[in-house]
């Protein structure tokens, strides 16, 4: 699984636990929906880390929580 895919896996995780649309997580965050569904679906190669601040914010986590997973524990990233 690739780092892409492993942002998308923990948002919809906290979606569906927090029973929240997509909608709902972009109106909170205040990040445009399309962004969100951007990272969702994986076409966004590398997401900036305030956008990750402001997801967060929407799900009521911190980045420490959200990253807070054993896939990313050992996760290694590959520099092209």
């Amino acid at each position: 699984m690739n780092e892409q895919e492993l942002l998308a896996k923990r948002i919809v995780f906290y979606c569906e636990k927090r029973k929240m649309s997509y909608y709902t997580l972009a109106n909170r965050a205040a990040v445009p929906l399309t962004t969100l569904m951007h990272i969702v679906k994986c076409s966004t190669k590398n997401p900036g880390v305030f956008t990750l601040i402001k997801i967060c914010s929407g799900l009521d986590i911190t980045i420490t929580e959200f990253f807070d997973s054993e896939e990313f524990e050992n996760i290694e990233f590959e520099i092209e």
